[in-house]
Parts: structure tokens; C-alpha cells; sequence
């Protein structure tokens, strides 16, 4: 109730000085809550996916908790499960400033940050404090993982692999980042034969992981672009099956620029409600080639339960937000879940997955 009032505080200070006075404000939260917060749950919406239980299907989206700072805080707000990163393998500055563009016209943001962050080493560090093996976490976590911008792509499947070999012992699933728009020639990686080479290399190097450490092998999933023709849309879901990923997620920032209101001109990835619609197009030609046997998570312009309960029709397991919190503030996580059991009455997802996919 009070985010109405505060946002033009938030949005008067520079894009990144707010997001970092967020994460501190995060960052208090995980120190004082004696135990982990509960997510709001409910058995019309909780799942078991990849051997997970996921509480809700609303899930942070990748690039909100760069370095991981705050794994404990996203339960607080209402996450059913949070993505932190992307982490390179090499600690990376990122993109010079000012890098953030919000288009509040548009319900938008253009970034160009670039991966920056701390690097997958001084992460684990971190990691190792704040989810020891003894500390339980009540939502699943994910780790982006991105191609390091020194590393060439000749190089790429040991930089990644450097990456998962630090945090797998923190991660509930892992996510290949090759659709970003702000790193020089990463979506080349999207390209078949270079993806199948990287997706093999990196499925065995889980499952030796998870040999070493008596677990089961953590599930893999790859992040697409919304800038892909729909023929190489399917043919990533072919590969991607092939290897023997355990999912897929639609879709990371554009690059393209849909009608605009906002007169700003900027490089970078833009997400929020100008994605949306590509977003789910996306969404709907992968339920299509994976013939609904493959996982999906929808992300890109999700701001209300009804945003989210289209992709769940579309074929989505689950659904991510980024833009949605900047613009709709901290309780919005709690609101479409609250939006979601509305809609669905006393039907529930298992229900509504008879239903999936028919309007596709």
C-alpha cells in the first residue's frame, strides 16, 4: 500500500543507486529474521518439479541478486523460488555507467550492465556462510550462469563449467545464459552446433559432480531470446532435448524495440510490458516443440496474476518477474499468487494442466 507513495523516491535516485539501497534493505531483512520467512503457499498452487517442491509457480527472475547477497529475503516477499546471478566465471565490472534506463512511460527498463559481478569464486565464498548444510532454505535456488566477456567462445564450455563447479553445491537448479544482449557475441552460443557441444560438456560435468557428492544430478535449463525466428526457436528446443536439459526458460531482454512512448534512445536488452507480447509468442512456439514434455518458465512483462496465469495457459510450469518489481513494488510476488488462487477457484494448477497449451 505504501510502494505508491515511495516509488517516486526510488525513481528520483539513479536506476542503480536504488537497486542497490533495495538489496541493503534485503540485506536487513535476511540478518534479522531469526529463521527463513515462508512464501505464501497453497495446495492449488504448490508442484514438484525436477524433484523440488516449489510453494508458488512466481519466482524472481536472473539479474535482480547478481552476487547472491540476499538468498534467504526473496521467501520474505513471496517468491515460490528465486534465480540469483548470472555469474561469469571471472570477476567482471560490467558495461561503463550509466548502463540502467527506466521508461516509465512503457512500464520499462533497458539495461546494458554486462554480467557484472563478483565471480563464481568469491560467490561460493559467500554462499558457503549463508547456506551451510545445515541451514535449510524454503525456496528453491537457481544459478544463472554466463559466459565470462574475456573468455572467447572457443573457450566457453570451460568458463561455464568453471561456474558450475563452484555452485553446485548451493544450487537447486542451473540455468545457461546464452541469450543475453550485453555480452559481445554470447548469442552465437545459441547457434546448434555450439549449443549442443556446451550443453553436453555441462550436463556430465553435473553429473560427476553430483557422483562426488552422493546426490542426485542437479537439473540444467537454458535461457532463450525473445529475438529468435520461430524456426530457430524449435530447433533450440531439438537441441536442447537432445542434450537432455531439464527445461527451458522464455525469454531474456530484446534487443528489438517495439512501439515506444518513451522517447529514449539506448543500447541494451529492454524488458517489462513491451516484452510481453513477444515474450509469450515465444512461450508458445517451445510448449509446441517440446510437445509438453519439457518444463517452461515464463518471464518478460509479467505485472498482474492475470500476466502470469496467460503463460501458465500457454504451457509454463512457472513464472518469473524482475520489471514487474521495480514498477509494482516488493508485494507483488504475494499479489498475483493471491490473483492466481482467484482465478482458479478451487480447481488449482493440477486442474488446469489438463487445459495447458490449448489455446497454443
Amino acid at each position: 500500500m505504501l510502494y505508491p507513495f515511495l516509488r517516486p523516491l526510488f525513481f528520483s535516485l539513479d536506476p542503480e543507486q536504488a537497486h542497490h539501497l533495495a538489496l541493503n534493505a534485503l540485506k536487513w531483512l535476511q540478518v534479522s529474521s531469526v529463521a527463513p520467512i515462508s512464501p505464501p503457499s497453497d495446495p492449488r498452487l504448490s508442484q514438484e518439479l525436477w524433484g523440488l517442491r516449489f510453494p508458488n509457480p512466481v519466482g524472481l527472475a536472473a539479474g535482480y541478486d547478481k552476487n547472491a547477497q540476499v538468498p534467504l529475503a526473496w521467501s520474505a516477499l513471496g517468491f515460490g523460488f528465486a534465480e540469483l546471478g548470472t555469474v561469469t566465471a571471472k570477476a567482471q565490472a560490467g558495461n561503463p555507467k550509466p548502463r540502467i534506463f527506466r521508461l516509465e512511460n512503457d512500464a520499462a527498463l533497458i539495461n546494458r550492465l554486462g554480467f557484472n559481478n563478483e565471480g563464481a569464486a568469491a560467490i561460493a565464498q559467500r554462499l558457503t556462510k549463508l547456506l551451510p548444510p545445515n541451514r535449510s532454505h524454503p525456496i528453491p535456488l537457481g544459478f544463472n550462469l554466463g559466459k565470462s566477456r574475456v573468455t572467447p567462445l572457443a573457450e566457453a564450455v570451460d568458463d561455464y563449467a568453471e561456474s558450475c563447479e563452484r555452485l553446485f553445491p548451493f544450487a537447486d537448479y542451473l540455468v545457461v545464459n546464452v541469450s543475453s544482449p550485453n555480452t559481445p557475441d554470447l548469442r552465437k552460443l545459441q547457434e546448434s552446433e555450439r549449443l549442443g557441444r556446451l550443453l553436453e560438456a555441462l550436463l556430465m560435468t553435473t553429473r560427476r559432480l553430483a557422483d562426488q557428492a552422493h546426490v542426485q544430478p542437479k537439473p540444467v535449463l537454458v535461457k532463450i531470446a525473445p529475438d529468435l525466428l520461430d524456426e530457430e526457436v524449435t530447433e533450440i528446443a531439438r537441441v536442447s532435448q537432445a542434450a537432455g536439459v531439464s527445461g527451458l526458460i522464455a525469454t531474456n531482454t530484446t534487443i528489438a524495440r517495439p512501439t515506444l512512448r518513451s522517447p529514449l534512445q539506448e543500447e541494451g536488452g529492454l524488458s517489462g510490458r513491451p516484452l510481453a507480447k513477444r515474450a509469450l509468442e515465444v512461450l508458445h512456439v517451445l510448449f509446441r516443440a517440446v510437445e509438453g514434455k519439457l518444463p517452461l518458465i515464463g518471464v518478460g512483462g509479467i505485472f498482474s496474476a492475470e500476466d502470469a496465469y496467460a503463460r501458465i495457459r500457454a504451457g509454463a510450469s512457472l513464472v518469473q518477474i524482475y520489471t514487474g518489481l521495480i514498477y509494482e513494488g516488493p508485494l507483488l510476488p504475494r499479489r498475483i499468487v493471491r490473483g492466481l488462487l482467484n482465478i482458479l477457484g478451487e480447481e488449482g494448477l493440477g486442474h488446469l494442466r489438463e487445459a495447458v497449451g490449448k489455446n497454443v
